[in-house]
């Protein structure tokens, strides 16, 4: 069937489906009778209010998400205050530090059991609570597929961390600790109070890393409120912030505002606009391109570099630049940079935003913001900021970071003749070869080489690691080489300040090109032309992939040989495919069947 005689029926709510069905009383006393049994009355079931969904992404071993559970209140008491009735129910959890093989192998994993929920309960409008970087994604993929008004209330940025009197940023102090301790300037306690030192209240990341930079493009894209993104997690404004969205997702009900009016191929290109401007996450591409895909909206890996590379640098928050998320906030946050673009020409000032105003009307009246921290348009940081999309004779894309590109990297390595490098790889078949191996002086590793990763993408690791950020052996970095150029199917955390060549697609493990390299073969690196070619006959590379074998890919879990089976490639958002053929779903598919 494709569907139940419900759809055929006329209900000013979605819920009343369930809740008050005159003519189907057997079906509608099922529904109700079980909803009163921890308190609620059938009066507020039958009361013609919409029923709200939170979508609690907080849990104990979701430490980014934890302060959602009592922010979970301050959205229930705005709902209600707006004459809604709210309903908190959980989402699969996804922590970046803490998910073994990685938290990514659980975004599809969230955004299925997302969709289950918002398709098979009685659900009017939804807030998805955010955080922790892929429970940003996996929200706005689920509420893209169904379409139902939605509105995302994510739960900011950790304070400030400090130590020995300067900032330490989430996760970029990782990759400087390592460096340090690998100089032997650091011990093994040493070294864990400095990455220790950032992690200083509830939150998220409080540098731009994937956490703050997906959060920060949601509310670009026009799907949270103004402001919200870049609230630390402690700050009153943040139950403020919670109480107004608990409000606002009650009248876009009323409204019927949902996904398929703000998540526009506009909106998109602002994102994608906003992501430069940032200095955002490399996860972004990835990330976008999947909303995209499950909202119906076609985007290429490619549009990230036509329409957002030569885009400045104006923010200036690590690992880019040198302030975290509290200075970002108190500088105007989001809205602000969404200013700063919208009077330089930059952004569609016409998208519709969950406020029901357009982003020109969100944010054109905002005061200036502070200069030190967010910066003019016309006085960036950096002149072009956004992500250059590679090719060649190995891969069909790549995504590579540039306004992490220091000044010390681009003279070593891209300088001669500008914007390219020539040398060698080394490679390595996956993090652990790297540990084992990296310290080996038979490897040869030089300032000319490029390191190579593989075997870590969506189907390899699976799930796609961040693991490409490597860095040299401690000998070079003793020497002061503390960054070699380096190339992956994987991915690296937005805290890294590596300018890596990552997300490869396709992978190694489904035949992509980087299975035939070897150690020792020269390559070039091209930044003008976006090209990465590995420079041996073609012949030669025939050869290999004739000799090539498919790996045997050993599963752990159930769900992993489930999403290897399923899942697409980075460049193409890393969906699991046959999923982006479900659109829109209410619509297109209509209300499952009653269940008695």
């Amino acid at each position: 069937m494709a569907g139940s005689d419900q759809t055929k029926k006329s209900f000013k709510l979605r819920s009343q489906r369930w809740f008050d069905d005159p003519e189907d009383p057997g079906m509608t006393a099922l529904y109700v009778e079980r909803f009163l049994n921890f308190g609620m009355t059938r009066g507020e079931l039958q009361s013609g209010k919409p029923i709200i969904g939170i979508a609690q992404t907080g849990s104990d071993i979701s430490p980014c998400n934890r302060h959602h559970v009592a922010l979970a209140d301050r959205i229930k008491a705005g709902v209600r205050d707006a004459g809604g009735i709210p309903l908190e129910f959980p989402i699969h959890p996804i922590q970046e530090t803490g998910k073994r093989p990685t938290a990514a192998l659980d975004r599809n994993l969230a955004y299925l059991s997302l969709v289950e929920v918002l398709h098979g309960y009685p659900i009017d409008g939804v807030v998805l609570t955010t955080g922790c970087d892929k429970t940003t994604p996996a929200c706005l993929m689920g509420a893209a597929t169904v379409n139902i008004p939605a509105i995302v209330f994510s739960g900011g940025p950790m304070l400030d961390g400090h130590y020995g009197g300067r900032l330490t940023g989430s996760g970029t102090i990782v990759w400087e600790a390592r460096k340090m301790l690998a100089e032997g300037k650091l011990d093994y306690n040493g070294f864990m109070e400095l990455v220790a030192s950032s992690s200083t209240s509830v939150g998220h990341c409080n540098t731009m890393g994937t956490a703050l930079s997906m959060n920060s493009l949601a509310e670009a894209l026009g799907m949270s409120l103004p402001g919200c993104a870049a609230i630390p997690g402690p700050y009153r404004e943040r139950g403020q912030m919670a109480h107004a969205t608990g409000m606002r997702i009650v009248q876009m009900v009323h409204e019927n505002l949902r996904p398929s009016d703000i998540m526009t191929r506009a909106a998109f290109e602002n994102a994608i606009v906003a992501a430069s401007a940032l200095g955002a996450s490399t996860n972004c591409p990835p990330h976008i391109i999947a909303i995209a895909r499950h909202m119906g909206v076609e985007l290429k890996i490619e549009a990230w570099d036509r329409i957002g590379h030569d885009i400045p640098l104006l923010v200036d928050c690590q690992p880019a630049g040198r302030f975290l998320g509290e200075a970002f906030h108190r500088a105007g946050g989001v809205a602000a940079v969404m200013r700063e673009l919208l009077f330089a020409g930059k952004l569609h000032g016409d998208a519709l935003t969950v406020t029901g105003r357009t982003m020109a009307a969100n944010v054109e009246a905002l005061p200036e913001p502070d200069r030190e921290v967010i910066r003019a348009y016309a006085n960036p940081l950096k002149p072009h900021a956004g992500f250059a999309i590679l090719s060649g004779n190995i891969f069909d894309s790549a995504v590579m970071k540039i306004s992490v590109i220091d000044d010390a990297f681009r003279k070593r390595f891209l300088s001669s003749p500008p914007g390219v490098f020539e040398g060698k790889v080394v490679v390595f078949e996956g993090p652990e070869d790297y540990h084992d191996r990296i310290e080996d002086p038979a490897l040869g590793i030089d300032e000319r080489t490029v390191l190579v990763i593989r075997n870590s993408g969506p189907v390899g690791y699976p799930g796609s690691a961040e693991v490409v950020n490597m860095q040299p052996p401690a000998a070079l970095i003793r020497a002061g080489i503390d960054s070699l150029p380096t190339m992956g199917d994987g991915r690296q955390s937005g805290t890294s300040a590596s300018p890596s060549i990552l997300n490869i697609s396709p992978e190694s493990v489904v035949g992509g090109g980087l299975a035939l390299l070897r150690s020792g073969d020269p390559i070039r690196i091209d930044l003008n032309t976006r090209k990465v070619d590995v420079l041996i006959p073609a012949a030669e590379l025939a050869a290999r992939r004739a000799a090539w074998v498919k790996p045997d890919l050993p599963h752990k879990t159930p769900w992993e040989e489930i999403q290897r089976s399923m899942v697409g490639q980075l460049g193409l958002g890393g969906c699991l495919e046959p999923a982006t053929a479900y659109l829109n779903i209410l619509e297109t598919r209509g209300e499952s069947r009653h269940n008695h």
